[in-house]
């Protein structure tokens, strides 16, 4: 099942039933109007939601019409808790390398995780507004889930349990302004302004056995400025899975329905597969040449990241963005 939140004027949009193919949608009035209720009332609602896709995809939606993602919000407009962790330890090992550091041995066991902020997601085609160029605008191709509730305590096998649905993401980091808020040894915070979600958000039985107990074996793939320049594995390299990375946040608190778990940016050891960020892009060229080149995003710029299974067909639809200047917006 595919779901999608259109645009309506609200905060929260409404909520629609999106065919397998991202060709038709339907709207689930009648059912349920917003994504959070959905979450809120899974087990009652996601059936009847599931009975509209199957009608659907057969091409008997009464009301059907054609899907358009620009008139996509978020999938979850809004959410309770937006927790972004770095799961895939080649990412941090090569920004650690490129300063001359070691990764801590904690990190291999212990993953890391910031709290963003969660009130005004953006969504997948909406321009991407900094306030200046002079902040090291940088894109970041990552996996998300939603959850149901979660228990404190739970372990990481029951924690994929709780997995609703799951998305793609571009986790926009402000690179330049990151060294002096790490500084004040209180994490992330104006260095990470709101996130953008792919148009729809999935069940996991969308992925078939691309779903292995917490990864997801498919290629994640990003396209800057027209140029492909990263074709990452999601999969194999994931030092945490989503379910450890669930059981994480739960060490010490409930989780609740409607929480977002981001995997951080999916980065391979292998440097031909490209990468999913400009930072890692600098980190390589500092390691192989002692300093970077490549410059951050400019505005005009623009960003598509998109998942395909393996038959070649787009799972949650392209994030397609451009990074604009307030001043023209």
């Amino acid at each position: 099942m595919k779901l999608a939140t259109y645009k309506d004027g609200s905060r929260d949009g409404q909520l629609v039933v999106v065919s397998r193919d991202l060709s038709t949608a339907h709207y689930a009035t009648g059912i349920a109007d917003r994504m959070q209720q959905v979450l809120d009332d899974w087990n009652f609602i996601s059936p009847q939601l599931q009975d509209l896709s199957v009608q659907l995809n057969a091409g008997r939606g009464r009301h059907a019409f054609p899907f358009d993602p620009a008139q996509c919000m978020a999938p979850l407009p809004r959410a309770y808790q937006w927790a972004d962790g770095s799961a895939y330890i080649n990412h941090v090992e090569l920004v650690r390398k490129a300063r001359n550091a070691e990764v801590p041995e904690s990190f291999y066991v212990d993953p890391l995780m910031y709290q963003g902020g969660s009130d005004d997601f953006i969504g997948p085609c909406d321009d991407v507004v900094v306030p200046s160029e002079a902040m090291g605008i940088d894109f970041e191709a990552e996996i998300a889930v939603i959850t149901g509730d979660v228990k404190m305590g739970t372990t990481p096998e029951q924690a994929l349990d709780g997995i609703r649905l799951m998305m793609i993401a571009n986790d926009v980091s402000l690179r330049n302004l990151i060294p002096a808020e790490l500084a004040k040894g209180f994490g992330f915070f104006q260095s990470k302004p709101a996130t953008a979600f792919s148009p729809v958000a999935i069940t996991l039985d969308e992925l078939g056995d691309a779903w292995d107990k917490g990864r997801v074996n498919l290629t994640l793939q990003s396209t800057w400025n027209g140029r492909r320049v990263g074709m990452c594995d999601a999969g194999p390299e994931m030092t945490f899975h989503f379910g450890q990375l669930i059981a994480h946040i739960c060490k010490t608190r409930n989780v609740r329905a409607g929480t977002i778990v981001g995997s951080g940016t999916v980065s391979n050891k292998d440097w031909s597969k490209g990468y999913s960020c400009i930072a890692e892009k600098r980190c390589i060229e500092t390691i192989q040449d002692g300093q970077p080149k490549t410059e951050f995003m400019k505005f005009g710029d623009t960003i598509r990241i998109e998942m395909k299974n393996k038959a070649g067909q787009s799972i949650f639809g392209a994030i397609e963005q451009a990074i604009a200047d307030p001043a023209a917006v």
